[in-house]
């Protein structure tokens, strides 16, 4: 069987390359080749990320290499090029392969290659219908921990300032009643309380305004494109204003995205290669979100190697008054201590998710510690400190210098004031669902997990210091997520370790 054989191949490989330190190359390797055989779903936690050094991605490589018929690869630009460039050249030329490899947006029907596609050209096809990519061709997904945002971004359907003028100019029916609709919006965006996102979800009136205008021969693309998702999917509509200048935008995505993308997966058997998509081996609330049914489900451990974590309990909670200035003096002691001639120079990361308070703490820390303070920049000197939120810090960690040091002030729940999240807790609420413990948990889990493997990787010192993980009833499941650690009294031990 392929099983065997692909066994073989990649384990005398991994033996004459000089070995790979990734301890699950050969079960994983198996296990690909097994659901690639079947045409049987699979998923596996690696407990690696794209980003590190170890490559997981020899051992679904392989057997794709191996695989007589034709797969298909999804993967994120970064990780395709890597394959393209590094990984499936040495592993072809070890294997004498003449396997043709392709790149693109569609599967030619004679093709019996391995096709490497984006995320987003393989969703617009599915999503719309269309046989790009032939149906019955197994389909491996590497980055199954962004897919959800990647669905989100391909779904999400943009109404800009320009598109506004457009119609008002275009429609002689009706321009006047989309610009009082314009204005309405623009006002009542104004009286709402300004946010990070400068965007809101818009209310039950503003939205019977919307729908009041009628699609006409002078409707923009971009607008016909909006009608159809708000009507064919009802879900978020949310407006973001520029306070400033006027200008109005409007988006709409849908927020089932298990009922909408259930179809997807009759399609074709899938393969799911994530970091940490639960904490849970079998995944259920990421199944559940994205529609998946039942599958093989394997999770193996995080990297053997331990880091340091630091914890301290005296802290105030992060939505107390006083916890500003509690979290400014725990940040200037450890920028101190990671600053000290007896510890390893590294990377100094600061994340802070709230976006009034990272101002604060930027431009207190620059008056400090001058120019070695970076906000949310990936170029920075080794010794630099950087203050980041979540999103920059998952985006680029891959391309930043070695960090020895993460602090992270708070959990990294989403933001109720993203419309989009707001949208998402509201449907739960509307189908008497647990919005916390099925949404908000596992997405802050998963962050976490991603945010802290580069330092695992050096064996360096993670710095919690938001409280509730140690308070409140759900805080074991972020010491889980955190695992294996080796918990220290002060940052300093964890430093001087390392």
């Amino acid at each position: 069987m392929i099983e065997a054989k692909v066994h073989g191949a990649l384990r005398d490989f991994l033996r004459a390359s000089g070995g790979d330190r990734w301890p699950h190359h050969l079960t994983m390797a198996r296990l690909v080749a097994r659901a690639l055989r079947l045409g049987r779903d699979a998923l596996i936690q690696t407990g690696v990320f794209p980003t590190s050094s170890q490559r997981y991605a020899l051992s679904y490589l392989m057997p794709m290499l191996m695989s007589p018929t034709a797969v298909v690869l999804v993967a994120a630009p970064q990780v395709r090029r890597q394959l393209r460039e590094r990984d499936i050249p040495e592993l072809q030329a070890w294997l004498g392969s003449e396997k043709a490899i392709a790149e693109g947006d569609r599967l030619d029907p004679d093709f019996e290659g391995l096709l490497l596609t984006s995320p987003d050209a393989w969703l617009r096809d599915r999503l719309g219908g269309g046989n790009s990519f032939r149906d019955g061709v197994p389909t491996l997904i590497d980055g199954a921990d962004d897919w959800e945002r990647w669905t989100q971004n391909s779904l999400t359907v943009a109404i800009s300032p320009q598109d506004w003028f457009d119609w008002i100019t275009a429609s002689t029916e009706q321009g006047a009643k989309i610009r009082d609709v314009q204005l309405a919006l623009v006002r009542g965006s104004l009286a709402r309380p300004d946010n990070p996102y400068q965007a809101h979800l818009i209310d039950q009136d503003e939205q019977a305004a919307l729908g009041q205008l009628q699609p006409d021969a002078g409707m923009p693309p971009a607008w016909r494109e909006f009608w159809e998702s708000w009507r064919s999917h009802p879900g978020a509509v949310w407006a973001k204003l520029n306070r400033h200048q006027g200008q109005l935008w409007l988006y709409h995505a849908p927020v089932d995205l298990g009922k909408l993308l259930a179809p997807l997966w009759q399609r074709q058997p899938m393969v799911w290669v994530g970091g940490a998509l639960d904490l849970d081996r079998d995944a259920l609330a990421f199944r559940e979100r994205l529609g998946l049914g039942d599958m093989t489900c394997v999770k193996f451990n995080p990297d053997r190697h331990h880091l340091h974590l630091y914890a301290p309990e005296r802290l105030p909670l992060p939505n107390t008054p006083e916890y500003k200035a509690a979290l400014l003096r725990e940040l200037h002691e450890l920028i101190r201590i990671g600053s000290s001639a007896d510890t390893a120079a590294g990377l100094i990361t600061l994340i802070v998710g709230d976006v009034p308070l990272r101002a604060i703490v930027a431009a207190q820390l620059a008056a400090d510690f001058g120019s070695r303070v970076r906000v949310e920049q990936a170029d920075l000197a080794d010794n630099g400190i950087l203050i980041s939120g979540w999103s920059f810090w998952r985006d680029h960690q891959g391309e930043l210098p070695a960090s020895k040091l993460l602090a992270i002030a708070t959990l990294p729940f989403p933001s109720l004031e993203d419309p989009y999240v707001a949208a998402e807790v509201a449907h739960y609420k509307q189908q008497r669902q647990d919005w916390f413990r099925l949404y908000l948990l596992p997405t802050a889990l998963r962050e976490l997990q991603r945010a802290i493997a580069p330092i695992r990787e050096v064996q360096g010192t993670v710095v919690l210091l938001d409280v509730r993980a140690i308070y409140r009833s759900y805080g074991k499941q972020f010491f889980a997520a955190l695992s294996p650690y080796a918990r220290v009294s002060s940052p300093e031990v964890g430093r001087l370790d390392a």
